[in-house]
């Protein structure tokens, strides 16, 4: 009786279809939850970017450089993105300006011991911001002056969309940031000044 009970149970197909949903389903959702926090990432970095660099243009105008047009110019990027997701947690805006293109980074010096590191006591370097010292980042804060060259970013964190974070690893927050280099108009006469070449006296 119990044997063909079990052969009958064995044999019984009607509910397989409820069986191999229950052990499909979870999979399906987890994956469909990760699709949409990464295309929601995506999505919010290329509104970001393309925001951040329609900011950074207008930023170059004439009258645009004081703070005031400035933190105009900060809240277009922020109704951009809000108008895709609220509550977000912005950074502080950051205009960091340099003279040009070149002189992004650390100030070259001439590293006559080979060693990879500014010596101050023995080594010269090219001084683009003419301040005296050799400088890791020789930039100003601001948007600067005329044909100034501008490193302009913004970014923010967000909460993720779904709790499947916590079971495949992920924090519990995202955060994205845009950064984009333009440089000034010519909106009036400015004086620049070339690289100067300082040694150690």
């Amino acid at each position: 009786m119990r044997s063909r009970f079990l052969r009958q149970l064995r044999q019984d197909n009607r509910a397989i279809t409820a069986v191999e949903f229950a052990i499909i389903c979870p999979v399906m959702l987890v994956m469909m939850m990760g699709l949409a926090e990464l295309t929601m990432q995506s999505y919010l970095q290329s509104i970001l970017t393309g925001a951040v660099q329609k900011a950074s243009r207008d930023s170059t105008l004439e009258g645009n450089n004081t703070p005031l047009a400035n933190t105009t110019v900060d809240n277009k990027v922020m109704t951009a993105v809000g108008k895709v997701l609220a509550n977000l947690t912005w950074d502080t805006p950051s205009r960091v300006n340099y003279s040009h293109f070149a002189d992004i980074g650390p100030e070259y010096y001439f590293d006559s011991n080979n060693n990879g590191v500014y010596d101050s006591a023995t080594e010269c370097y090219l001084d683009s911001n003419n301040n005296g010292v050799w400088d890791a980042n020789p930039g100003a804060t601001g948007q600067g002056t005329a044909n100034a060259v501008v490193v302009y970013q913004m970014g923010f964190t967000y909460n993720r969309l779904f709790p499947i974070y916590q079971m495949i690893g992920w924090p519990a927050t995202q955060h994205l940031t845009a950064k984009t280099t333009v440089k000034n108009q010519p909106y009036r006469t400015t004086a620049t000044s070339d690289n100067v070449k300082k040694c150690p006296s």
